[in-house]
């Protein structure tokens, strides 16, 4: 069942946003050559924890880390590991989530350590427009499929793969509420969007084929091909006045910041 939220408990999830945009927008900023996977996680929780918030993933289904560090071929829930050190050329995937009374608030980017190769940066430009088209279409009278139609025909027009596995979701007081929110779709298509819905929009974008592989751990998804994959997120209120980003800092959801194209 869909959750409809008031105005005032969509104002209520803007602390939740903001709290894990900082974290991910300074994790972000930690992201370079011999960094370990397990340091940025520690930052993280120590920046959602001295906030006063509580990390949404961590324990989640057993999750241990406070994010989701992904790094080239992991589209998605890497598993954060002192033994894994970010190599020049890498980008890592992180997704951020953080609870402030009560309520949820879920993001993501991808991050360049040091330099990557040109294909790869398009990657990356490529898919933070896929959300940035996907959080277009999110208004009243909308469909499902009008947001996923808009991040699969600009994804797959530069020849990249979108995931059919995993999709976005609606946020709440629950990390992951109704309805999922594909990344793929026809216009006029699924569930009719209206005033009140909050979801994450997430493309999950690749360079390559668009089947993955779940890890022996139950949790890093890896692309079939092992080519890279980019992953964007923000968490999305559909009002009247149109797409509220509620994962927004006092920076905003896209200001540039050393280590990717935030």
């Amino acid at each position: 069942m869909i959750k409809i939220k008031s105005a005032e408990e969509i104002e209520q999830m803007k602390k939740a946003g903001a709290l894990s945009k900082m974290a991910l927008r300074r994790v972000g900023a930690m992201v370079r050559p011999g960094v370990s996977t397990f340091e940025l996680d520690q930052l993280a929780e120590q920046i959602i924890r001295m906030h006063g918030g509580i990390p949404a993933f961590k324990g989640y289904g057993g999750f241990p880390g406070t994010i989701c560090a992904s790094i080239n071929d992991q589209v998605v829930h890497g598993i954060p590991n002192p033994d894994v050190i970010l190599r020049d050329g890498d980008i890592v995937s992180i997704d951020t989530g953080a609870i402030v009374d009560g309520w949820v608030g879920d993001n993501a980017w991808t991050f360049y350590c040091g330099t990557p190769s040109e294909e790869v940066r398009t990657l990356c430009e490529i898919t933070r427009d896929c959300l940035k088209a996907g959080i277009e279409q999110a208004v009243p009278g909308n469909h499902l499929g009008d947001i996923g139609h808009a991040v699969q025909t600009l994804a797959e027009d530069h020849g990249f793969g979108v995931l059919r596995d995993y999709v976005g979701h609606g946020v709440g007081r629950n990390m992951h509420e109704d309805p999922n929110v594909p990344n793929y779709g026809k216009k006029g298509r699924g569930v009719k969007l209206a005033a009140g819905m909050v979801i994450a929009i997430e493309p999950m974008i690749t360079l390559g084929t668009n089947h993955v592989t779940t890890g022996t751990d139950g949790w890093v998804v890896t692309t079939n091909d092992h080519l890279p994959a980019a992953h964007y997120e923000n968490t999305i209120a559909i009002t009247d006045d149109g797409p509220v980003i509620l994962t927004v800092d006092e920076r905003g959801p896209w200001c540039s910041m050393q280590g990717g194209v935030m």
